[in-house]
């Protein structure tokens, strides 16, 4: 068993909006790797990176994106940083899942992303931060992508509509 679809991207790119959109439209079951580590973990991600680290968070991560990809049947949306390990690059590839890359620009995200919400990885100056995070992921993203969507034109509804017109001759 492996997820039909599996939705990467950088924060705001709209993999949790989409895949729930997604799940509703493919009759199957959505889950967020970020809101299961915060159930598996019992407090929120901002908590973990401030009481443990992002290597112990890294961690945690890791094992719940195996977990998924092993288990879970539905639509699949990882959190942006969930693709960047060895293993979860491997494990993704191997999964047999469609994966798709949500990508997204800087003008669409940070009204999304909101800049001042609890996102860890972009204190500071977060705009810049989130540029520095793309410039580093895009090309892992753009490598276990199975297909690549640009999501600054499009609704919610519109863009699961075009995955599911690319998953339609590949998975049922």
């Amino acid at each position: 068993m492996a997820p039909k679809v599996v939705l990467i991207g950088p924060p705001g790119a709209g993999k949790s909006t989409i895949g729930r959109t997604l799940g509703e439209l493919l009759n199957v079951e959505f889950a967020d790797t970020d809101v299961l580590i915060e159930s598996k973990e019992g407090c929120t991600i901002s908590e973990i990176f401030v009481d443990k680290g992002e290597k112990y968070f890294r961690g945690v991560e890791e094992v719940v994106v195996q977990e998924a990809l092993q288990n879970f049947n539905g639509v699949l949306a990882l959190g942006g940083g969930a693709p960047l390990s060895s293993q979860a690059q491997f494990a993704l590839r191997s999964s047999g899942s469609t994966i798709i890359y949500l990508e997204v620009s800087l003008a669409t995200a940070a009204p999304r992303v909101g800049f001042n919400r609890d996102r860890p990885l972009l204190l500071g100056n977060p705009r810049a931060q989130w540029s520095q995070l793309l410039e580093a992921r895009k090309p892992i993203y753009e490598s276990i992508a199975t297909k690549i969507l640009s999501v600054d034109e499009d609704s919610p509804e519109e863009i699961a509509r075009k995955i599911i017109s690319e998953i339609s001759g590949v998975k049922k």
